[in-house]
């Protein structure tokens, strides 16, 4: 009989092509806003770096955080929806209350496959 060795899951691989409105995860074309493609490419170049929202609003938006706007969060919350639907089990950007956002594609592992030897 043979064992069963599990495989470490890979995360997903994402390109922004500039200026598409597209992003491409595991080279699935996903369609974008104008808002969502600029907020997702904020994201993907600090890669793994904690953001905090003021400094995402300022990059999307070109100007300063109000107090009180919640719009990175409710564009946010958008990206995570396509995102997942494009990719269940997979978590793409990271939330860090009271900081910010990191974007750090991670691959669940109740989603990897294993390989029966």
């Amino acid at each position: 009989m043979g064992a069963t060795t599990p495989t470490a899951p890979l995360p997903p691989r994402i390109e922004i092509p500039p200026g598409v409105g597209l992003a491409l995860v595991d080279g699935e074309g996903i369609a974008l806003s104008a808002r969502e493609h600029a907020l997702l490419s904020a994201l993907v170049v600090r890669r793994g770096r904690v953001i905090p929202r003021e400094e995402l609003y300022s990059a999307v938006w070109r100007g300063a955080l109000r107090r009180g706007d919640r719009l990175v969060d409710v564009y946010v919350r958008k990206l995570r929806v396509k995102l997942a639907a494009a990719r269940p089990g997979c978590e793409f950007i990271h939330t860090h209350t009271g900081l910010g956002y990191r974007f750090e594609p991670t691959r669940s592992p109740a989603f990897h496959k294993t390989e029966t030897a």
